[in-house]
């Protein structure tokens, strides 16, 4: 058991010493003194930093303390982003608040770049988005990731390179079939022939009641790395794994033609 959990888990290992490289989202879900920055990942959630800071209130008659503990906090949250967001990877980074934090902190952050020309937050002002969270803590990212208007901006960039894999794999099957297969016996038989470039499955496969049938799933992942293919476990809860779901949960793109499959299935189906 432990092989086969090692064997499939073993990218997921990996992505968790580095998220940041493949962290497409970014969001820093604050309030007044509170701050999380969290890099959102295919598979993960990665909290990069909490930063605290106490604000005092407004006094009657004087803000001026108010503001300066505020400004120094948003300073800080401003550094934490720039230091936590690798933007050549990041493709949005979401700003989430109650009230009007969200808008004084981008207002400010963004002054700030101008002022100290910080170019990384000047070139990407268009990756930034605004939405309301009911707080700061991180359990707000939630419902600020179920948020109609986040989710319809997401799109693209949830398990982006997933997504262009199976877009791949749909165009194949229409301009080479040969080469794009689906469906576990053929993906075998074409395993065999150590024709697979790209393995796709849906990490549904993994929780099978059977053993036996996790056992060969396992395997096919373990064979396609040892020969060079590369391996695309696709989320159940992501649209992509959905319709990879509906092709049988598996599909490979060859790296050559190989025509005789099926009537090679169809010749043993005889044979049997």
């Amino acid at each position: 058991m432990y092989h086969m959990m090692h064997v499939v888990d073993f990218a997921g290992v990996e992505l968790s010493c580095d998220p940041s490289r493949t962290a497409d989202v970014c969001a820093v879900i604050m309030q007044e003194g509170l701050a999380h920055i969290c890099l959102v990942t295919p598979c993960m959630t990665i909290t990069r930093a909490k930063i605290e800071q106490n604000i005092p209130r407004k006094r009657k008659g004087s803000c001026s303390q108010h503001e300066k503990m505020l400004l120094r906090f948003y300073d800080v949250v401003l550094q934490a982003i720039v230091r936590h967001t690798k933007f050549d990877i990041v493709k949005c980074v979401l700003i989430a608040s109650p009230g009007f934090v969200k808008d004084q902190f981008f207002d400010y952050m963004m002054a700030e770049a101008i002022k100290q020309d910080i170019r990384v937050l000047i070139e990407n002002k268009a990756k930034f988005l605004l939405v309301h969270s009911s707080s700061g803590h991180r359990y707000a990212l939630k419902e600020v990731l179920t948020d109609p208007t986040v989710t319809s901006r997401l799109v693209d960039t949830k398990a982006a390179s997933e997504v262009k894999a199976l877009d791949m794999f749909y165009h194949t099957l229409q301009s080479e079939p040969d080469r794009a297969y689906y469906g576990l016996d053929h993906v075998l038989r074409a395993n065999d022939s150590n024709a697979i470039d790209v393995l796709m499955l849906t990490d549904g496969l993994f929780r099978s009641s059977d053993v036996a049938t996790r056992k060969k799933y396992v395997s096919l992942v373990e064979s396609v790395r040892e020969n060079g293919g590369d391996v695309k476990i696709f989320s159940s809860l992501h649209l992509s794994g959905e319709q990879l779901g509906q092709l049988s949960g598996v599909a490979a793109l060859l790296r050559f033609p190989l025509p005789n499959v099926d009537s090679d299935s169809d010749s043993s189906s005889d044979h049997d």
